[in-house]
């Protein structure tokens, strides 16, 4: 009964790292085709398609973000994801055939990006903290 629970949960986790993995390859041939397209165009034909109110202050971020990006970061966006989506196939792939070696490869994957995503938090954390502080000093400043 315990190995065909196993079973059922290990074919979850690899449908859904298929899934990911599919995802992010289909993103990562979508940002190879912006390299060669005016992105703020492409937003905001995808603005009109969606039917979202353009004058959305998050619309006006987004587009503000997008008309920073060079294509030579949208290249390192897309090998990364490029890279990340071959990493996820290989998993589902792996973990669907039952390849013990997947299962490994699964826990070490995800073992390896805990310190990053610690860091990023920590990162972010004392982002905060320091713009409180950063805030509470210019009250005082303009108090004085």
């Amino acid at each position: 009964m315990e190995a065909r629970k196993n079973s059922k949960t290990l074919l979850l986790i690899a449908l859904f790292k298929l899934f990911k993995g599919v995802a992010l390859l289909a993103v990562g041939i979508g940002t190879l085709r912006l390299m060669h397209r005016d992105i703020a165009e492409t937003i905001q034909h995808w603005i009109a398609i969606l039917r979202v109110d353009p004058d959305n202050r998050y619309v006006h971020a987004l587009l503000s973000r997008a008309l920073k990006i060079s294509p030579r970061q949208l290249k390192a966006a897309s090998a990364g994801t490029f890279i990340y989506s071959a990493l996820l196939l290989t998993e589902g792939t792996g973990l669907l055939l039952r390849k013990r070696w997947a299962e490994y490869f699964t826990i070490v994957t995800t073992g390896g990006l805990i310190p990053l995503a610690t860091f990023r938090r920590k990162i972010h954390f004392l982002e905060r903290v320091h713009g409180r502080i950063g805030a509470d000093n210019q009250r005082r400043e303009n108090a004085l």
